[in-house]
């Protein structure tokens, strides 16, 4: 017997549909398996996982806070994915954006620099500065395909390990806090470098609001505009992309702008909305970054669709914080199911491609 995968004459708008929702129920399947093996009950670890985050409203504050860096994140990946160009180090980018902005809260600490201005300019400054660092970090692999042919998934996947070894350096040397009790980290933010809260006492920041706007953005872009035409065309059909006068070099240069800027502006909002200053570690592992691109393909690289596929990622984090608690499951567990749904969401995306057919060879 032999196993082929014959090409689809088209691909199917319900397939494409129900296809992240079976990736998710696969994983969950597997999941349960996993968790039965440990000696633990699958209804009650799901339970925690998927049901706890939406149980009252201060979960639904803290579940909409772990959703927004990755959504931003996502959303700008889905520019670089729909080109066909495979931006792996948003992670890197999401930490240089941190860095960059996090040094003016850091210059402009207990008062300095503010001069005549006073305090107004430092956030959004802020955020200018983190979606130009990671603008910057997304151009080293952009420029290195465009001018010199080197493959962008190594070169963006190795400036991650660059940018970690860069931000460790920095909280345990010249940016360490002085009396922060030898601890690796900076100063803490003042109030006019950090975002404002959306409900007090609740830690819902503003930085939910961008990833919002970044959302709607990209959907007018890719359903309205001639660039959004542009970047589906050069990812689709290539040679009918250089045709029609559209320029690979220029449409890789953008998306890596827009696709590092919306990491950069994730990584500032994270360290400045909810952490308060720079450490060694500014997202849980596997990282932000790396999470996104789950988002961005279970959500099939659509904003509306990675709008509710980083919903169900950040409930992966927060249930599994829950479960190491409540269920004693090894903190570990969370990364093994996210792994397990990047697995189901790409096995899931060749079914939609193609059609399982099998060959019955018959003896001489």
């Amino acid at each position: 017997m032999r196993i082929d995968l014959e090409p689809r004459a088209a691909r199917s708008p319900t397939l494409e549909v129900l296809a992240p929702v079976a990736a998710l129920i696969l994983a969950m399947l597997i999941g349960g398996v996993v968790i039965a093996a440990l000696g633990r009950s699958p209804v009650e670890a799901f339970k925690v996982y998927f049901i706890a985050p939406v149980s009252d409203l201060w979960s639904l504050q803290k579940l909409a806070v772990k959703a927004s860096p990755l959504v931003l994140i996502a959303v700008g990946l889905s520019f670089c994915y729909r080109a066909k160009l495979w931006n792996i180090g948003a992670e890197g980018q999401y930490i240089a954006g941190a860095l960059l902005g996090g040094w003016l809260a850091i210059a402009t600490h207990d008062g300095a620099y503010q001069g005549l201005l006073g305090v107004w300019w430092i956030l959004p400054a802020m955020l200018a500065l983190g979606g130009l660092g990671g603008l910057l970090y997304a151009m080293i692999p952009a420029l290195l395909r465009v001018s010199l042919g080197v493959s962008e998934i190594l070169t963006s996947l190795m400036l991650v390990y660059v940018a970690q070894f860069g931000l460790d350096y920095m909280v345990r040397g010249p940016w360490r806090d002085p009396h922060g009790y030898n601890f690796p980290q900076t100063v803490s933010f003042d109030d006019p470098a950090t975002l404002p809260l959306l409900v007090p006492g609740a830690g819902l920041h503003a930085g939910v609001l961008v990833s919002l706007a970044a959302v709607l953005i990209a959907a007018v872009v890719f359903s309205r505009t001639l660039f959004g035409y542009e970047v589906r065309l050069v990812g689709s059909a290539p040679k009918a992309a250089r045709f029609a006068g559209f320029s690979d070099r220029r449409l890789t240069i953008l998306v890596f702008a827009i696709s590092g800027a919306l990491a950069g502006l994730a990584g500032l909002a994270e360290v400045s909305g909810q952490i308060g200053k720079l450490q060694p570690e500014i997202s849980p592992p596997p990282g932000y970054g790396f999470t996104a691109i789950i988002v961005a393909f279970l959500g099939r690289l659509n904003p509306v669709g990675i709008l509710i596929a980083g919903v169900v990622l950040a409930m992966t984090y927060l249930g599994g914080e829950t479960a190491q608690i409540a269920l004693k499951l090894p903190v570990d567990m969370t990364r093994a199911f996210q792994g397990i749904l990047l697995m189901s969401v790409l096995a899931a995306d060749v079914f939609t491609r193609y059609r399982l057919r099998l060959s019955f060879a018959r003896r001489a």
